[in-house]
């Protein structure tokens, strides 16, 4: 009796086991920095500016085909304006890296750690995570656009950073008083759009 009942414990284990879902693959994408684009777009009572900045290196985390993690580096001395040309171009361009604003020379590198990636319908995301620029840390959350497919996956987002939030202070109403038609929103614009491919794969 005793052999029985061991032999029917051992069946039901080896039972219940193939119904037991197998773990999921993770699978690190490695972006592609010269294929991968960050589009800004600053705002002035009077006008606006447009340019782009460049990507150092990122990652995204995929399991069973959704996006779980990633984390990015931008580069921060490539802050480049397109709306403008020669001395007006170099000016405005030397102004965004001083301290004012960003401070690239103390601060070259922005950072982006994904920390919940929701899954909402069909290729949509909402993504939240840590964002660091001058070297403070705030959270944020903005909808994005995520397609898994073979070894590759494009992702794209349009959001608006609030720039006082990471201390750049130049001509922001949130830190100085009556500025008329000198003051400069301090939500900026970013459109990104990266590509990655397969890196590592692991569980």
């Amino acid at each position: 009796m005793k052999n029985v009942l061991t032999l029917f414990v051992a069946l039901s284990v080896l039972a219940l086991a193939g119904f037991i879902a197998p773990e999921k693959e993770k699978v690190t994408y490695a972006v592609d920095a010269q294929q991968s684009t960050i589009a800004w777009t600053g705002k002035k009572v009077t006008g606006q500016h447009e340019g782009t900045i460049k990507l150092k290196e990122g990652d995204l985390t995929v399991e069973g085909n959704k996006l779980t993690g990633g984390s990015f580096t931008v580069d921060m001395p490539t802050l480049t304006d397109h709306d403008l040309s020669g001395k007006d171009k170099a000016k405005l361009e030397g102004h965004l890296k001083s301290d004012d604003f960003f401070g690239v020379e103390t601060h070259p590198e922005a950072t982006f750690v994904i920390t919940q990636a929701t899954p909402k319908k069909g290729k949509q995301y909402e993504i939240t995570g840590d964002l660091t620029i001058k070297g403070k840390t705030e959270p944020i959350t903005f909808p994005a656009t995520v397609t898994v497919k073979d070894s590759k996956v494009t992702a794209d987002a349009t959001l608006e950073i609030d720039r006082a939030k990471f201390d750049v202070r130049y001509g922001s109403g949130s830190f100085f008083d009556n500025l008329g038609d000198k003051a400069i929103y301090d939500n900026f614009e970013l459109k990104i759009s990266l590509v990655a491919s397969n890196s590592t794969v692991g569980k």
